[in-house]
């Protein structure tokens, strides 16, 4: 596995990496994360891989955060 870069915004760490014909994209918070596999046949560039990182597209990874952290909390208040 190939990392193909990694770093921090709005609160999330974003790791991509390369693997298996594969670009996983990562996404974490705290105990959470969430990971897209987009084939390397979809990515002309590693460029276009930075599209994922904003617009729509992250705004809606932060609201899933919001709703699984929602999820995980009110899971561990029911234990």
């Amino acid at each position: 596995m190939r990392v193909v870069k990694e770093f921090t915004k709005a609160d999330i760490r974003i790791s991509i990496y390369n693997w298996n014909n594969k670009f996983l994209i990562k996404f974490e918070q705290g105990p959470l994360e969430q990971t897209f596999k987009v084939s390397e046949m979809d990515i002309l560039v590693e460029e276009d891989l930075d599209r994922f990182c904003d617009g729509d597209f992250f705004d809606k990874v932060m609201i899933r955060f919001k709703e699984m952290g929602q999820s995980l909390q009110i899971q561990m208040q029911n234990l």
